[in-house]
């Protein structure tokens, strides 16, 4: 059950984000939405790359609770970084929910 929200709400409910706060140009808002996965890049520099039993949240360098005041920062500037933040934090969110099932 824990992969099933995981993963739905990387994959599934930024669509729902991007319908709601950019109602025009949703589609485009989707692909950055999904393009902030990106921020899991920085699991390659843990040792072990995976470990099913981890919490990333201020595991992984781009998970920390600095970068998160940064990603809120982005809230306020113009598009798409506003988007990028919205799906930098949803992200977090979504890793932290993660954390709090296992």
């Amino acid at each position: 059950m824990q992969s099933l929200v995981h993963y739905f709400l990387h994959l599934v409910f930024p669509l729902v984000l991007a319908f709601i706060f950019f109602k025009k140009e949703w589609k485009k808002a989707y692909l950055i939405l999904l393009a902030t996965m990106l921020v899991d890049l920085d699991h390659l520099l843990a040792d072990p790359i995976f470990q099913p039993d981890r919490c990333g949240i201020n595991f992984h360098p781009l998970h920390t609770y600095y970068a998160m005041g940064v990603y809120f920062i982005l809230l306020f500037l113009r598009k798409p970084f506003n988007i990028i933040g919205l799906g930098l934090l949803f992200h977090m969110l979504t890793d932290y929910i993660d954390c709090l099932m296992m």
